[in-house]
């Protein structure tokens, strides 16, 4: 499997490769030649690490020992089981895939878990190093740190937004006291600390000295991770492979759902994709009405991880829209934050917003009529999915946290704060490491410099 550019100047790659580079060169996002077709047949009784290689195999077939990777990472030592993603049936026809089962109680473990064994293994066998610059707006920074703590070779530098995580959020994150792990917070928006990550790793000249990679979802091997739980909820959710399912997805940067197109692109009978946004509705805006209109900054609000108004993804998905026409993919996206295709069809998605209120609502009558408790962001994808649910087609909804990572918001919907698991009791009063830090990326590259390997 070779991968391209989204803007087309950056030369194909291979896995092993793109694995460590994150960007393209060109400043692009790099995505396969074309994606392989899976039969549904072969794959429906698999086990989890069995679904994962079979489906990886196709987008890593260059990584040594990819079995034994993928053995190492799904383990009920990590996700609490073997399903790994368990589905949860709250009525006939509607489901929750838990996704959150990680170490970080997110859904980003399940990619995260996978990348930091990828990135140890590919190191060793290149006897390279390589610092990590992250941005995360809640969960990936944290499963990422978890992922790479005390690995050798590796640093991981993570920007976040000052102040506008949750409380449990940030001490996942700032209490870790590995020296491998720096966490940098930045004045600002999430928006403002993606900018950050893309213009250091614009500087092509500092990238290559300091061997800067990725971890966020402009990293391929997330997206290629995350397209196994799609398959796995579909196979859950149906007892033919002749059934099409829905699947509701809350979308801050694109990348989760992404994936779910990913899957379909692959031969899963997806119905609809149906995305929810929060009060920050840029995605919801697109694909109403074709029009891409980034906001100048991300409102706060109570489901942080998608306070964003610059989807980092989005680039991948208008590649395919445009018929991977690059050169005018990197003229959208390069030389502005509007453009109109709304003469281009946006099938296969459906998509709206929830706000507050409606996340209170739906987290106080999913927890009245089926006796579960989701989170806020879970929420907003369920509040969405009901509003365009059809007859006859299971709706799946997928969970991206559990809800001890946002007590005050559980707590104000209903009455109580939500259950913690065993070891997370005490975390906020755990000693934190973090530095406050301007929104400059030649601030963060000097911090970079200083505290490289």
């Amino acid at each position: 499997m070779r991968y391209l550019s989204t803007r087309g100047e950056a030369p194909a790659r291979r896995f092993t490769e793109i694995l460590l580079e994150g960007l393209a060169s060109d400043g692009g996002l790099y995505v396969p030649e074309s994606f392989p077709t899976m039969e549904l047949s072969r794959l429906r009784t698999r086990s989890y690490p069995e679904l994962a290689h079979a489906i990886l195999s196709h987008f890593m077939d260059d990584v040594p020992d990819l079995t034994g990777i993928v053995g190492r990472t799904y383990t009920p030592a990590n996700f609490g089981s073997g399903e790994i993603t368990p589905l949860k049936t709250l009525e006939p026809g509607l489901h929750l895939l838990a996704l959150s089962n990680g170490p970080t109680l997110a859904f980003k473990d399940i990619a995260m878990q996978l990348l930091g064994n990828l990135f140890e293994e590919i190191l060793k066998k290149k006897n390279q190093t390589l610092n990590i610059l992250g941005a995360t707006s809640g969960d990936t920074g944290s499963a990422a740190e978890h992922a790479m703590r005390g690995k050798q070779r590796i640093n991981v530098f993570m920007l976040s937004p000052h102040g506008r995580m949750s409380a449990f959020q940030r001490a996942q994150m700032y209490s870790l006291q590995e020296p491998n792990i720096h966490n940098l917070a930045l004045k600002g928006a999430f928006d403002d600390c993606q900018d950050v990550v893309k213009k250091v790793n614009a500087d092509a000249a500092f990238k290559a000295r300091y061997r800067i990679g990725a971890v966020n979802s402009i990293n391929w091997a997330r997206i290629a991770a995350q397209v196994v739980y799609y398959f796995k909820g579909y196979f859950a959710a149906t007892k033919s492979d002749a059934q099409s399912v829905s699947f509701a997805v809350p979308s801050g940067n694109f990348g989760n759902i992404y994936a779910g197109y990913v899957a379909r692109s692959m031969g899963l009978p997806v119905h609809k994709l149906i995305l929810a946004s929060n009060e920050n509705d840029v995605l919801d805006e697109f694909f109403r009405t074709g029009r891409y209109r980034v906001r100048k900054s991300a409102l706060a609000t109570s489901s942080p991880s998608m306070d964003i108004s610059k989807a980092s993804n989005f680039e991948r998905y208008v590649f395919d829209l445009l018929g991977r026409d690059s050169s005018r993919v990197g003229k959208l996206f390069s030389s502005s934050d509007e453009f109109d295709l709304s003469k281009f069809p946006r099938t296969g998605f459906a998509s709206g917003r929830s706000f507050h209120a409606d996340r209170i609502s739906t987290i106080k009558s999913i927890h009245d009529k089926y006796g579960v408790t989701i989170d806020p962001h879970t929420a907003d994808g369920v509040t969405v999915g009901l509003a365009h649910r059809e007859p006859g087609v299971p709706l799946v909804c997928l969970e991206t946290a559990l809800p001890a990572k946002f007590a005050e918001t559980i707590r104000e919907a209903l009455g109580q704060a939500p259950a913690r698991p065993a070891g997370f009791e005490n975390l906020e009063q755990l000693p934190q490491r973090f530095e406050v830090i301007e929104p400059d990326d030649e601030a963060v590259k000097r911090y970079i410099a200083a505290h490289a390997s």
